[in-house]
C-alpha cells in the first residue's frame, strides 16, 4: 500500500495518482490480481482487496443521446441504470460507451478506467450509496489497482455529483 505522503513506486504511478496528487487528496493503492471476466472485473477487485462488494465502485462510460460522454461509478455488484443517468442529464438515451472509445478517449485500458486523471475531462456522477461510505475503493488507472480515498474528496476533485444511477442485483 503506498499514501500520498510516501514516496509513490513506479508500480502505482498512474496518471490517476498523478492528479490525486496535484490535487492534495490522501490516498491509499491497493493492488490485487486482475482477472478479465466480462462483467465481474470490479466483483473480482473487491475479493482481491478483501473488501464488500458496496465499498468498491466500477467506473463506466456512457454517452447520452449521441452527444456527450459521461462517466458513471457504481457498487461493482450493482447495473448502471441508463434510464435515470440520461434523466439527469437531460437526456432521452444513454448507451455504454465501446471499449475502444472508452480507452481512446480516457487513456485508460478498460478494466482500468479510472474517474481522475482520464485525458478527457468528463461530467463524473457517483451513485448516491456513495454518501453511506467512510471510504471509497475504486480503480485506481491502472488494472489491478484499486485507490481508497474519502468520498468527500473523490467528489470534490473531480466535481462530481451524487445520483440514483443504479440498480441493486437480482
Amino acid at each position: 500500500m503506498q499514501t500520498q505522503g510516501e514516496a509513490v513506486s513506479e508500480r502505482f504511478d498512474t496518471p490517476s495518482t498523478r492528479f490525486l496528487s496535484a490535487h492534495g487528496i490522501a490516498y491509499v493503492m491497493h493492488d490485487y490480481e486482475y482477472v478479465s471476466e466480462p462483467g465481474k472485473v470490479g466483483l473480482h477487485a473487491a475479493a482481491g482487496i478483501g473488501m464488500e462488494q458496496g465499498h468498491v465502485f466500477k467506473t463506466l462510460l456512457a454517452e447520452i443521446d449521441k452527444k456527450q460522454v459521461v462517466c458513471a461509478a457504481i457498487p461493482v455488484h450493482h447495473r448502471v441504470d441508463l434510464n435515470r443517468l440520461a434523466a439527469l442529464f437531460g437526456g432521452k438515451k444513454a448507451r455504454m460507451l465501446p471499449p475502444d472509445r472508452a480507452e481512446a478517449l480516457t487513456g485508460f485500458q478498460v478494466g482500468g478506467i479510472s474517474p481522475f486523471g482520464g485525458h478527457a475531462t468528463l461530467p463524473v456522477v457517483f451513485d448516491s450509496s456513495l454518501s453511506g461510505l467512510d471510504r471509497l475503493y475504486i480503480n485506481g488507472g491502472g488494472r489491478g489497482l484499486v485507490v481508497e480515498l474519502a468520498p468527500e474528496d473523490a467528489l470534490r476533485c473531480v466535481q462530481g455529483v451524487l445520483a440514483e444511477i443504479s440498480t441493486p442485483p437480482g
